[in-house]
């Protein structure tokens, strides 16, 4: 598995300290959050995944804990938009260059606007995607909230 990616690139390029994990990929796993968690060792809540969504018609991001449901009219409000929904798979993949299942949002191809999930500046340290399937990157919350630009706000529903 490469350990170089599009989303490590931009970690270090804005100085930001991580460390990789990898773990064994199960794409028929029932919650590939928490098939993530377990084979890491470490809490659902924080393991974090990546949504691509249309806020308002318009591509954004939103990073939420793998173990619990998105609010997606808390997502669009967060974003200051009217309503929210889910991106098409495929959609997601032109729009980010990643494929469903390493969609990270570190890197992506376009730059959207994120909100990220309140409870990722509760832990020391959150797992998100390394931009590749099996790839994780622990970083602190509020490292991955400034890089990201992202608001902060509670999202699950």
């Amino acid at each position: 598995m490469a350990q170089v990616t599009r989303a490590t690139k931009a970690l270090d390029e804005a100085g930001v300290v991580y460390e990789l994990r990898s773990y064994e990929y199960d794409p028929a796993a029932a919650s590939i959050g928490r098939a993530a968690a377990e084979a890491l060792g470490a809490d659902p809540a924080q393991v974090f995944k990546t949504l691509m969504l249309l806020a308002d018609g318009k591509p954004a991001c939103a990073i939420a804990p793998s173990d619990g449901e998105v609010s997606l009219k808390r997502v669009a409000a967060a974003l200051g938009a009217k309503s929210a929904a889910m991106m098409k798979p495929a959609d997601a993949e032109r729009l980010t260059g990643y494929k469903v299942g390493g969609i990270s949002p570190f890197g992506q191809m376009r730059r959207v606007p994120v909100v990220i999930d309140e409870t990722a500046l509760l832990w020391d340290a959150v797992f998100i995607n390394g931009g590749q399937r099996g790839l994780q990157v622990r970083l602190a919350g509020e490292d991955a909230a400034r890089v990201l630009g992202a608001v902060v706000a509670e999202i699950g529903a």
